[in-house]
């Protein structure tokens, strides 16, 4: 059974940190680029950051180059987004996504809001 379980989303007041993780199980972890899109309320989903099956390359939408960092552990089947200095237009679910060809799964998602 294919499992994607987003963890850490929260409240944080606007300037703070948050760290999402999203452990999977169920498929070969290691062989799935993996992604995570966050959804607004009223828009669409949108995809924030990805990485690479192989040699973990990844890539960030603009608006959160230089304040999200995403990662993954094979050997934990996990990845995590790091998010800093977050803003309020950060608020929305955030879901975890992975995908092999034209295979994909994606988490339940996580709700981050980001106010003061």
């Amino acid at each position: 059974q294919v499992q994607l379980v987003e963890s850490g989303g929260g409240l944080v007041q606007p300037g703070g940190s948050l760290r999402l993780s999203c452990a999977a199980s169920g498929f070969p972890f290691s062989s799935y680029s993996l992604s995570w899109y966050r959804q607004a309320p009223g828009k669409e989903r949108e995809l924030v950051a990805d990485i690479a099956s192989v040699g973990g390359s990844t890539n960030y939408a603009d608006s959160v180059k230089g304040r999200f960092t995403m990662s993954r552990d094979n050997a934990e089947n996990t990845v995590s987004l790091q998010m800093n200095s977050l803003r309020p237009e950060g608020t929305g679910v955030y879901y975890c996504r992975a995908q092999y060809l034209f295979h994909y799964y994606w988490g339940q998602g996580a709700q981050v809001t980001v106010s003061s």
